[in-house]
């Protein structure tokens, strides 16, 4: 199974790009000059959500500052002895769809502290990777487009979040729990 999920790995992304750069040929579109347009475009939105990027990382360094999250994961470590699930990665979890690089800055203490190759290093590692930063999403990108209504996004993309965190502790726990 490891030498399956190695391969697709390995093979996955030059594939799609191979897949891409086929399909542009089949349709006859510029793939090199769409991809500097885009490349524009990009540019373009970079700077125009920099304010609500400051706004977010602000509000987020706010939190763990303060010790609310430290409190909230006292909380709830008795419902998470009792399901199983290691009360350190509840930080991670809680802070994916709000920041990436919070997460990552998470993550990377985990697995300094843990070990890359640990159980949580690997469920750490997986939830990383099946998750998206919603409320990132939300607040940035929808505010620069000027969408004011999003309660529905909002509900889908964490319900999302929600079925990555549980997969990935689930596929962790199943695949690399000794």
């Amino acid at each position: 199974m490891m030498q399956i999920i190695s391969a697709v790995s390995l093979w996955i992304i030059p594939l799609m790009i191979a897949i891409i750069l086929v399909h542009s040929l089949w349709k006859k579109k510029p793939a090199y000059e769409n991809f500097v347009e885009g490349g524009k475009e990009g540019i373009k939105i970079a700077i125009s959500i920099i304010p609500f990027l400051i706004g977010m990382l602000v509000a987020i360094t706010i939190f763990r500052a303060s010790g609310a999250l430290g409190f909230f994961i006292q909380l709830i470590r008795p419902v998470l002895d009792l399901i199983g699930v290691p009360a350190e990665i509840v930080p991670l979890a809680f802070i994916r769809p709000i920041s990436g690089n919070a997460a990552l800055g998470l993550m990377t203490d985990m697995i300094s502290v843990h070990g890359p190759d640990s159980l949580l290093g690997r469920m750490a590692s997986i939830l990383q990777g099946s998750t998206d930063t919603t409320f990132y999403v939300l607040t940035v990108y929808f505010g620069a487009v000027g969408i004011k209504k999003m309660g529905d996004s909002l509900k889908v993309g964490l319900l999302a979040d929600l079925a990555g965190i549980s997969a990935a502790i689930l596929i962790a726990t199943i695949m690399f729990s000794s």
